[in-house]
């Protein structure tokens, strides 16, 4: 298995860049964390408190194609989801994964993203809860659920509310990656 998780360079949040990386990992995935630049990813807690520096493996402009992973994951943060859904690239990715029918897994405020790269339409799935309006307004079918997957869409759409969420969420993410290798 092998996964990548898109990132910018400030406010991701900590635990939701953090838990699913190490999940994934000891399930045997190679996770490759891309960033906007190859600089550290300073990640926040709770929006406000600064959380811990990542070093990315590599930026998204270096990513190659989609085909090279199994799957996409998008952490939360509101500021890093506002910055990742205005960058081409990470629309530009987003899009291939879905357009290879490969998974697509976003959190918190990731699926941001999901609006900005068209993949919210005809899809049900959760977010934090004051995104709600955004997704239900660009033709998602909201609900208020630890994890939504949604396979209605050609791929596999992976979505969840917030950090607590996160086991859910992470579990979710490896067992569709199992049930796709198998």
């Amino acid at each position: 298995m092998s996964v990548l998780v898109l990132t910018t360079n400030y406010g991701t949040e900590q635990d939701e860049l953090n838990r699913p990386v190490a999940v994934l990992r000891g399930a045997g995935a190679r996770v490759t964390v891309a960033a906007q630049r190859h600089e550290p990813v300073h990640t926040l807690v709770s929006d406000r408190r600064p959380g811990a520096d990542v070093m990315p493996d590599t930026t998204l402009a270096d990513v190659g194609d989609a085909e090279e992973y199994d799957a996409v994951v998008v952490p939360g943060g509101t500021v890093n989801a506002d910055r990742l859904r205005t960058d081409d690239r990470a629309r530009h990715l987003l899009a291939a994964f879905a357009a290879a029918g490969k998974p697509v897994a976003a959190i918190c405020h990731g699926p941001w993203l999901l609006v900005d790269s068209g993949l919210a339409r005809g899809r049900e799935l959760t977010s934090y809860p004051s995104l709600r309006p955004d997704l239900e307004n660009a033709g998602a079918g909201w609900v208020d659920r630890e994890v939504v997957v949604d396979t209605s869409g050609g791929h596999p759409l992976i979505t969840s509310r917030r950090p607590r969420d996160l086991d859910a969420f992470s579990t979710a993410i490896v067992r569709t990656l199992e049930g796709r290798a198998g």
